[in-house]
């Protein structure tokens, strides 16, 4: 099939690489402008209790808004927030604000001031009148519109002369919205000029190392066309845009690389253009299709996940992945039919890259291929325990939820939460509620009473306004908002008198569920997706052992890359350099950087394994097919793995912790596998199984064959 298509690409080049890149720019116009389309939520389950709650309570009394915006002022040294000049100055702001931006902010819902039409609370003010807050109530019915018209409106509510810091909820997502657009452009400005660069080393020539960049380019503005097709039918988390760029541009940049190497390898051993392009893709492409595909079913156990956040990103990055692919394989055999040996114009001599097969054996990575085969049993003893002691850390892992702690300390939006934090116990944004229904009188009392024992309580629970429908609301503040499992287990437990119901919401109720789902489905998930890709790997090679092998290496790669993870972000190494603050880790985030780590490392295995098992059955035995394939394949996996160390390294300088994660979490998982299991301990493995590497049952192999995937290489 894929030597049909070879020859199908070369004899009609033009027209293929015509369709497809009017195809891939005709959803890149459509896709213009899609990031206006994404949305700010999703981080929630929406069939646990706290959500339900949540739009009981919503339904009941409408959203929410006292958290929207709070703006703290503060009076100058020496003066109090009475001073008639300040008042004034204050009013006469809040005073306009609703008036001036009608369609972005609702109302002011309190404040310490006298402004028309609301009524002054005296409460929000501290007690040496240095401070006083407003609460302003944004307008919206969704995150995305809520984030949306704030960010409109947010230099609206500094005061000339007065010392003014803006926080709430909106502020916060406002400011990581901002910053997550940021490392897109940071990615697109340092990320890219230095991948042409490494390419250029990589090829020797401006040609051949310009050709991934095409075929990565087309991907990710194609890919953004789908992701805002995929909005109009359901919701797109804005954290898509980011992991579409990243992924994106790597994987497609990685497997241009891996089929222009194998066109000019195969011009190398002296083949014609129309024959180097068929075999190309005849094993370059085949290999890049079924490593796409087990990439695909690595990232779809994330559907598995009630959550819209990890759903959305599925979507598109599943996209971005077959996309990737499907570039690879049209848009590039054709240019390379076109160019023939043209690939290596605009190049230097002495970077020569093109060579024979036996100058590629006979080089750097087949050496030391042979190196580890003669000393197998002590070279994977050292690794295996050293990815084992890397993974130690992992015991201390602790997930939790976004929130303004993931800015850095010096954020001005995280500086200003933390001060009304501190200032205003009583007025958290995010406090747990109790939504209570059927209760009065003294059954209401007795919930209460026992709610108000619940530990980590920084203050007891209080109406959040009057009764409705036999509806009422309570809500307080916890001391930490990181630590709110206990005061959750407990409210979930306390005795709740006949006839009445009490649920537990808000923003550390909403986490809280949201983890356990999330832990919840995880182990069932995992077994699948290892089913999925272990079956599909078997249908690729033939063999039983090299996908169950494959399954345990990537175990060991990512428990030391979580390990890494821990050890950083949660116990805080480097937290004063790279300016964090350590803390629970996103749980969700972690997840997706579980499921990318394994899908690469899933990638890297089939690039290497393809030209192990392309050697093996040309005639070589087992441990002659370890050292030609590695030799093939070694140097195209490490620039692989360093060209994605580039793209996600750029997230590295971000100043959103989860950004920061995803990025060195990227970078340990790819040192990891593309050079200590790839190259060390996926030879020295195979050397020490032998010829049982090859083993499957025969009624196994002969559905393969029945499949025609028996005969992978002719």
């Amino acid at each position: 099939m894929f030597a049909a298509w070879g020859n199908i690409v070369h004899r009609w080049r033009y027209t293929v690489l015509g369709v497809m890149v009017a195809g891939l720019l005709a959803m890149a116009a459509y896709g213009v402008g899609f990031e206006n389309h994404l949305s700010q939520g999703g981080f929630d389950d929406p069939g646990s209790e706290s959500v339900e709650a949540a739009e009981l309570a919503d339904e009941t009394f409408g959203r929410d808004a006292q958290g929207d915006v709070i703006v703290l002022y503060t009076a100058p040294e020496g003066k109090t927030v009475d001073d008639p000049a300040f008042t004034a100055a204050v009013t006469g702001s809040l005073n306009t604000l609703v008036a001036a931006h009608p369609d972005q902010i609702a109302k002011i819902n309190g404040t310490y001031f006298q402004v028309d039409g609301v009524v002054r609370a005296a409460a929000l003010a501290t007690e040496d009148k240095r401070h006083a807050i407003a609460s302003i109530a944004i307008v919206g019915d969704n995150d995305t519109e809520l984030t949306n018209n704030f960010q409109d409106v947010e230099d609206a509510f500094h005061v000339d002369g007065v010392d003014v810091q803006v926080a709430g909820l909106q502020a916060v997502a406002g400011a990581l919205q901002s910053t997550m657009s940021d490392d897109i452009h940071r990615m697109e400005i340092l990320a890219i000029p230095a991948v042409a660069v490494l390419l250029f080393f990589v090829f020797g020539g401006v040609v051949a190392a310009a050709l991934p960049l095409i075929v990565g380019g087309l991907t990710v503005v194609g890919a953004n066309g789908i992701v805002r097709i995929v909005t109009g039918f359901t919701e797109v988390n804005t954290f898509v845009a980011p992991v579409v760029s990243m992924v994106g541009l790597g994987l497609a940049i990685d497997y241009g690389l891996f089929i222009v190497s194998r066109f000019r390898e195969e011009l190398g051993d002296g083949r014609e253009v129309k024959d180097a392009v068929r075999r190309t893709v005849m094993t370059a492409g085949r290999t890049v299709t079924f490593s796409a595909t087990m990439i695909v079913a690595s990232l779809g156990g994330l559907l598995l996940f009630p959550h819209g956040f990890l759903k959305s990103v599925a979507y598109g990055s599943i996209a971005t992945v077959a996309l990737a692919a499907l570039t690879a394989v049209t848009v590039l055999p054709a240019i390379l039919a076109i160019l023939g040996k043209r690939v290596d114009a605009w190049g230097l001599k002495f970077m020569r890259k093109t060579r024979s097969s036996e100058e590629i054996e006979n080089g750097m990575w087949g050496k030391l291929t042979r190196w580890v085969m003669r000393r197998p049993i002590k070279v994977a003893v050292a690794i295996v325990l050293g990815l084992l002691v890397l993974t130690i850390p992992v015991g201390k892992i602790e997930f939790g939820g976004i929130n303004e702690t993931y800015l850095p300390p010096d954020n001005p939006t995280r500086v200003a939460q933390t001060e009304f934090d501190e200032l205003f116990p009583g007025q958290r944004t995010e406090p747990l509620k109790l939504v209570i229904s059927g209760a009065e009188g003294a059954s209401l009392g007795q919930i209460t009473k026992q709610a108000n024992q619940a530990p980590g309580l920084i203050e007891k629970f209080t109406p959040a306004g009057a009764s409705k429908d036999g509806i009422i609301v309570f809500k307080a503040g916890l001391t930490d908002r990181n630590d709110s499992s206990e005061a959750i287990e407990y409210l979930r437990a306390i005795d709740v008198p006949d006839g009445a119901t009490v649920e537990i919401t808000g923003t550390p109720a909403i986490e809280f569920d949201s983890i356990g789902a999330l832990e919840d489905r995880l182990p069932l998930t995992a077994l699948l997706v290892v089913f999925v890709v272990t079956l599909l790997m078997f249908l690729t090679f033939g063999s039983l052992i090299l996908p169950i092998k494959a399954v345990l290496m990537t175990a060991l790669g990512l428990g030391a890359t979580m390990g890494i993870l821990t050890w950083i972000f949660i116990d805080g190494h480097g937290a004063s350099f790279m300016n964090f603050t350590p803390g629970p880790i996103m749980a969700m985030i972690l997840l997706l950087i579980g499921a990318i780590v394994f899908g690469l490392s899933t990638d890297y295995e089939v690039f290497l394994l393809s030209r192990i098992v392309e050697a093996r059955e040309k005639g070589a035995s087992t441990t002659d097919a370890i050292a030609i394939g590695t030799a093939h394949s070694g140097r195209i996996i490490t620039a692989a793995a360093l060209i994605l160390i580039v793209v996600t390294g750029s997230f590295a300088f971000s100043d959103l912790v989860m950004m920061k994660y995803i990025a060195y979490g990227m970078i340990a998982a790819l040192i990891i596998d593309a050079t200590v299991i790839r190259m060390f301990l996926v030879p020295s493995i195979m050397k020490l199984l032998g010829d049982a590497s090859w083993w499957a049952p025969q009624w196994m192999k002969r559905i393969q064959r029945k499949l025609g995937l028996g005969e992978t290489f002719l």
